[in-house]
This record gives structure tokens, sequence and C-alpha cells, in this order.
């Protein structure tokens, strides 16, 4: 096991310290070889299996040492981002569903030390023999129960039979007691339970209800928005028709919003979640699948449009807010003929007794730029361009998020269409790219 700079690492991610249920993760990987970690989403689980994984990666093997395989393309990209950012020397290589196998099969072709990935993608590399398996000791299944959830034991149980080195497993989950498949051959784990006692998420989250007197919730919906203000919101509905028809009913209401589904493009998806990370717009209209392994912080209020169909669901819809040390509230609209769930129980009503206006529109627009990093294009080149091309200062450039292919960058509302005129003939690294407001 290789020493590793832990205080370097956590200044590069701008930490100060591990975080007890980090460290704790740290001292068990040590000690066994089989550990399984419990922890709420948002609670630091990315670290706490990237440090013990970095630990068993060896210098001199140019071949993949590890494994992390991830229920979601959203979440392979985010641990990929923090690896990144923790800057050890070794290559990572992301596969997923969506992203051009070709351009996966590139980066292959000179090994990374670590693969991220889905069990889909990751298995058809398998089966093509795109990357040797016999170096692989590390395996870890990040969100294990939800890959089980969403299908993939066909595929994780072929990509656990095919790796016949592995040392190192370490699993883990925001969900209590989810049997563990008899293929993924964990002998005598340590369990590791951070998950808080009774309530998910203790004090810190507050659940309430309002009642629709229609059928159709758009009316109470857009009330609810109004009274919470320029705050972030996440809507959830169970299905991606209703996804659509929600934000467009809420658009023609004069409610900004982003809408995000399964059904999207991949850059359709980027785009949404990038303007609602960098304010571009407070409220988020999806599916399910924003429920689990997105890192967008400080949402402040969630709002079940429709009741989730199980208490899993129900859980990690509103583990979205009140993460870490903030506080949250969770609304469920429910109309005159739903029955809220046994297992939310009694819960108190939002009492709206007046009118509030439409909320102010964000001061933020996000442009999209047609390069990324297999351009080697990075934020300081867009900081660069933007400053001295576009002529922004700093405080008018915001959140910047750059893709393999595409970047996105938050500019003041107000400025976008003087910087637009003045970089449209401009180049980014010697190259003419296009640059214009994200759809």
């Amino acid at each position: 096991m290789q020493q590793i700079n832990i205080p370097l690492i956590l200044d590069n991610l701008g930490f100060n310290s591990l975080n007890e249920m980090q460290q704790a993760s740290l001292e068990a990987n040590a000690k066994h070889e089989n550990v399984v970690l419990l922890s709420a989403t948002g609670s630091g689980k990315t670290l706490a299996f990237l440090l013990p994984l970095l630990q068993r990666l060896n210098p001199e093997i140019n071949n993949v040492q590890a494994l992390v395989i991830v229920p979601s393309r959203e979440l392979a990209i985010q641990i990929d981002d923090v690896f990144r950012k923790m800057q050890t020397g070794f290559k990572v290589t992301l596969c997923y569903g969506g992203h051009k196998r070709e351009t996966e099969e590139n980066n292959l072709k000179e090994a990374p030390a670590l693969i991220i990935g889905t069990a889909g993608r990751l298995a058809d590399h398998i089966r093509r023999n795109n990357f040797s398996l016999e170096h692989i000791t590390t395996l870890v299944l990040d969100e294990f129960d939800k890959s089980l959830e969403l299908g993939f034991t066909e595929e994780m149980s072929f990509i656990t039979g095919s790796l016949k080195n592995i040392e190192k497993r370490i699993l883990t989950s925001a969900t209590y007691a989810v049997p563990i498949p008899d293929f993924i051959g964990l002998k005598d784990p340590v369990e590791l339970n951070y998950l808080p006692e009774g309530e998910q998420h203790g004090n810190m989250l507050e659940i309430k209800k309002i009642i629709s007197q229609d059928k159709d919730k758009i009316d109470t919906l857009f009330k609810l928005i109004c009274y919470f203000g320029n705050r972030s919101v996440v809507v959830f509905c169970n299905h991606r028709t209703a996804v659509e028809r929600t934000s467009k009913l809420l658009t023609e209401k004069g409610i900004l919003n982003v809408f995000y589904h399964g059904g999207m493009e991949q850059q359709e998806r980027d785009a949404a979640l990038c303007k609602f990370r960098n304010g571009t717009s407070d409220i988020l209209v999806t599916t399910d699948l924003a429920s689990r392994g997105l890192d967008i912080p400080n949402i402040r209020y969630i709002v079940h449009y429709h009741l989730p169909d199980t208490e899993d669901a129900f859980t990690h819809r509103n583990g979205r807010t009140a993460r870490m040390d903030a506080s949250g509230t969770a609304v469920l609209i429910v109309s005159a003929e739903e029955e809220i769930p046994d297992y939310i129980g009694d819960i108190p009503e939002v009492e709206i007794t007046k009118e509030f206006p439409i909320p102010e529109k964000p001061k933020w627009s996000t442009l999209f730029i047609a390069a990324g990093k297999k351009d080697k294009v990075n934020k300081i080149d867009i900081v660069g361009f933007l400053s001295k091309k576009g002529e922004l200062k700093k405080e008018d450039i915001g959140i910047i998020e750059v893709k393999d292919f595409f970047s996105f960058v938050a500019v003041r509302k107000v400025k976008v269409g003087h910087v637009l005129n003045l970089i449209k003939n401009e180049k980014i690294k010697n190259k003419k790219v296009k640059i214009e407001i994200a759809r």
C-alpha cells in the first residue's frame, strides 16, 4: 500500500480535514479486504472510497488497476471530477452509455490506472477486450443498491465474474439493509454505518404538504414557487412526459426553469444541470433520475409534484436538500383524491394566505462553448478569453464546467449580448469555435 499525501490532496480539493466517516473508512480499508460503507447522500462518500483506492494504485504498473461501477453517468462524471481535482498523477477514464464508444476506446489504448463507469458500458468494453483485467485488484461499487434496482444485475454479475484477481472490495450505499448478491464475492465484510438514526436528515429537514383543489396541480405549484421566492427548488415528477409538460406550463406562467430526464441527449442533460448549478435557473423539473448521485449544493426546497412510488424514492428525493449542515424543506402537493402514504405519516400543511409575485429572473445566463478537455481547453483558458476578448471583469464570470468536447460558463445576463458581439470572430487556443447562449 503506497503512502499518499492526504493534506495535499485535501488542499487540492479545498478541504481542511477529513470528516469522521471518511477517517473511519481509511482506517477500516487499511485493515479489511471487504468494506461496506453506509452513509447519507452528500456526506462525502466519494472521497471515503477514493482515498483507500488511491493507496492501492502502483505507479509502476501501466495498466488498469481499479474499477468503480456506478448506476448513472452523472455519478461517474462527479467521481471523475473529484479524482482529477485530487491531482494524483494517475490517469482516469470514464465509460458510460451516451458517451462515444470510439472516444472511450481511444482513451483505453493508453491504459488508465482507474476506470469509472456504468455497468452496461463496462461490460461492453470487457466483452470487446478493450482493456486488460489482469492487474485489476480493487473494485468499488458506489450506490450499489441503485445499480441493482435499475436492473444492472446481469451486467454486474458478468463484470465481477470476469475479474479474477480482486483483492479489495468497497461497496457504498445511502440505504440500509439492502441484500448484497453472492456474485459480488463479499466475504466477512466490515460495515461502517453512518446513516442517521430515525429520520434520514434529523431536524435539518422539514416535511410539509399543500393541498391542491384541482387534480391538475400546476396552479398550486405556481403558487408555491412564488411563495418560495428566489430560492433553488427541485420539482420531482414520476414520468418524463410529465416533466416536460410541467416545465412548459411553468414557462407559460412566467417561471424560468429547466427540465431534466433520462430521455434527453447527454449535452442537453449537462446543459440543464449546469444552468441549475450556476444560477441561470432556480427551478429544476425532473424525474427520480436526479434523486441520487448528483452534486448540486444549496438546494433549499424539494417539491413532490407527484407522490413518490416508494419510501426509498421519497428518501432519496429529500436527500437533495438538508445536506451536510444545511436545512431544507420538502413539500408534497396532494390532490383531494390522493392519500399520503403511511411511511410519511401526518405532516403539517403549508399555509399561503396571500398572493406572492413571480420570482425575479436570475441574474446569470449560460454560454455554450464548443470546445472542451479533448481540445486542451480548461477553465483558465476560458476566463482569460472572456476577460481579454470579451472585456468581462472577474465578477461577471460565474461557474465554469468543462466537459470532453464542450464547456458551459455562467456570465452576467446584462453582459451577454455585448460579450457575444465582441468574441464572435475571436479564437480560443488559436481555434475558432462556436459560442452561443446555451439551449
